[in-house]
């Protein structure tokens, strides 16, 4: 399945993607800027808000 067409990605997958490290991730986390669920113990990021993020920063 493409990536874009997923629901939700884990953290070691939206690094990959972006290029970000951990540390940057969880920030843009903390700041609200990419949206998580948690399932239990495992946080995952809703990839729509990762696009999101990402077309963001390319129209500027």
């Amino acid at each position: 399945m493409p990536f874009a067409q997923r629901f939700t990605c884990t953290i070691d997958d939206a690094c990959e993607v972006t290029g970000l490290g951990r540390t940057k991730l969880y920030e843009l986390i903390g700041a609200g800027r990419i949206v998580t669920t948690t399932i239990g113990r495992r946080r995952l990021v809703v990839v729509r808000s990762l696009l999101a993020l990402l077309d963001t920063n390319m129209s500027n």
